[in-house]
């Protein structure tokens, strides 16, 4: 092990910095020699996913099964959201940027996986050194393609619209065979926020919570719900005994509002990330569009009940925890923003189709609660 002026530096761990002190030096005082949790890497992989933050959080399946395959591998993982991610299962978290493209390029890896074909993680996979390449590369035209033979169904389902329909595998599944592993169900690697102390005491904790994330986005508005509906869902549950939770950002804010005044659901405003993770986590279950709430519901464990009309529903895994609900008439806009026939189809999903899915969800323990 190489010393510098006499003193013993092991930068082979997987917790040395090199630019600052290592998180076990910070805490514990700590240094390399006779260091208790001194961990030499034996492996160093790259996972590229850059992604919106649902789909960074439906790839953390892939951590368990790395760290089973590999336990002493150093994990970097590449994204537009690194706040999101969990540092105790990743050992470097990078965003985005020139800096960190930087830095990889003039390093080595043993694993590459580059799940996104967005054309700067294209790059990134043809750019980076490393001894096994998963994923998706650039053809000379700039276009994505497959990297090899195990990348060809999941993009092939993204560039066609009927094969995308026909598709049977949920996500995690079609991650880990994109990598060449097979899905155990392996569940979501995720952090409550339990720790950081946010408080919840205006919260009921006698019967119930139930959170009703009345949004999603405004890239396919398709998905909406009516006000008229989700007020017709918030009095069933309340004459039920459940205490509806009314969640959301600062796009459903005014939603909110409204529905709040008519209904006396508990509102109790917009908070940064980490804060409505740990107000997500207060729920017994969720009831959510298919949006970055319903990735933090599965995510935590939470039974979901997921209103779906666009999307394919073998796409979704809920773990057994929950239900997918879907309009009574057949959605004929697949991944579209726009409704072809002028009124979306999910004004054809009953309240009390999403009601009973409630009902038939909640876990015994809390259905006691509600009597």
């Amino acid at each position: 092990m190489p010393e510098l002026n006499g003193i013993l530096v092991q930068p082979d761990c997987r917790h040395f910095r090199g630019d600052v002190p290592c998180r076990p030096n910070k805490e514990h005082g700590y240094q390399c020699a006779g260091c208790p949790v001194y961990a030499p890497t034996q492996e160093r992989i790259l996972i590229i996913k850059l992604g919106a933050i649902g789909d960074v959080i439906r790839t953390t399946p892939l951590l368990r099964r790395l760290r089973q395959e590999y336990p002493a591998a150093k994990i970097t993982w590449l994204t537009h959201t690194p706040a999101i991610l969990p540092p105790s299962a990743v050992d470097e978290i990078l965003k985005l940027d020139l800096t960190s493209v930087l830095h990889l390029q003039a390093r080595q890896f043993e694993l590459l996986f580059n799940l996104d074909k967005d054309k700067e993680a294209c790059a990134l996979h043809d750019t980076i050194r490393a001894v096994q390449k998963f994923g998706y590369t650039l053809l000379p035209n700039g276009v994505p393609w497959p990297g090899n033979t195990l990348a060809n169904h999941k993009f092939l389902t993204g560039v066609f619209d009927e094969l995308s329909l026909q598709n049977q595998k949920p996500y995690a599944q079609e991650i880990f065979e994109l990598c060449g592993y097979e899905f155990r169900g392996e569940e979501y690697v995720f952090d409550t926020h339990d720790d950081k102390g946010y408080r919840w005491d205006s919260l009921p904790t006698s019967r119930p919570r139930i959170g009703l994330n009345t949004g999603c986005g405004d890239r396919w508005t398709t998905r909406l719900w009516s006000d008229t509906h989700w007020i017709d869902l918030i009095s069933q549950l309340q004459q039920a005994g459940y205490i509806p939770v009314l969640l959301g950002g600062v796009a459903e804010d005014e939603r909110n509002q409204r529905l709040h005044l008519a209904t006396g659901a508990a509102y109790l405003g917009t908070f940064p990330l980490e804060q409505f993770i740990n107000l997500m986590q207060q729920m017994e279950l969720v009831v959510t569009q298919v949006t970055m709430a319903m990735h933090i519901s599965i995510a935590l464990g939470k039974p979901t009940v997921l209103m779906n009309n666009i999307f394919n529903p073998h796409e979704f895994d809920l773990y057994g925890r929950g239900q997918i609900v879907q309009p009574d008439r057949q959605c004929v806009c697949f991944y579209r923003g726009t409704c072809k026939l002028g009124t979306s189809c999910m004004e054809d999903l009953a309240p009390s189709k999403v009601f009973a899915a409630v009902r038939a969800s909640l876990p015994a323990s809390a259905m006691q609660k509600a009597v």
